[in-house]
């Protein structure tokens, strides 16, 4: 059985992206397998032997940069920070420099370029796509022709938002009024797949693959807060050689 997702895009054969998934390792409980996020009150000493077997089993060349994610929208370069930053998204240009983000219902956004010089990790929740976590990450890589792979997310049936978050989005363009659907109950389903797109799209990405998860309904494969709760993360990383 395989513990992860291979980013399935037409990227240069040098560009390495991958899901981990949620079978493979020694946490218990709730965080139940390869959970590599410590801050989610895991056993810590099972956090680091996870990473140790994420490091092992993608053969990553190099310890991942691993973010304290805060739904913002700061970037950070891989390869000039140390440490656990505070970002939502990391880039570099750098061979054997791994970008990480964790999610587990959130989106996670893997970019690279056409010639394989730049690859970047976008760490994508609601608040994150609607304030310019996608635009700010894509500033930062000006090479053109880039694309983008779009990891295990919550799936358009199940993540269910307030009017509150529909109308910031619209707010923002009326683009995004497709993205939701409205509920008996006053509510809205919202399709955070395609409110990606449509950033992507608008910032001059049209190579988008992915999007076909659910992270709620399979839950073999996968951590989700929005069903569990307290849980562990899946690791999202991208690197070049």
């Amino acid at each position: 059985m395989t513990h992860w997702i291979t980013a399935n895009w037409p990227a240069p054969a040098n560009i390495h992206g991958y899901t981990t998934l949620r079978a493979g390792g020694v946490s218990l409980g709730g965080f139940s397998g390869l959970n590599p996020a410590d801050h989610v009150q895991d056993n810590l000493q099972h956090v680091l032997a996870n990473r140790q077997r994420i490091k092992r089993m993608l053969h990553l060349p190099a310890e991942p940069l691993w973010l304290r994610q805060t739904h913002s929208v700061h970037v950070v370069c891989a390869d000039q920070v140390i440490g656990c930053p505070e970002a939502d998204a990391s880039y570099s240009d750098k061979k054997n420099t791994v970008c990480c983000v964790l999610t587990a219902d959130c989106l996670p956004v893997l970019l690279c370029d056409r010639q394989g010089s730049m690859i970047a990790a976008i760490h994508g929740g609601w608040r994150g796509l609607l304030n310019g976590i996608i635009e700010n990450t894509l500033a930062k890589m000006p090479a053109s022709e880039i694309m983008a792979w779009l990891g295990p997310a919550i799936g358009a049936q199940c993540f269910e938002v307030g009017d509150d978050v529909r109308s910031a989005f619209i707010n923002k363009s009326g683009q995004f009024t497709s993205a939701f659907k409205i509920q008996r109950d006053g509510k809205y389903l919202a399709d955070i797949y395609l409110i990606a797109r449509i950033l992507l799209n608008n910032a001059g990405v049209n190579q988008i693959y992915g999007g076909h998860f659910c992270t709620v309904t399979d839950k073999e494969h996968f951590f989700s807060y929005r069903r569990d709760g307290q849980t562990g993360r899946m690791a999202t990383l991208i690197w070049r050689t």
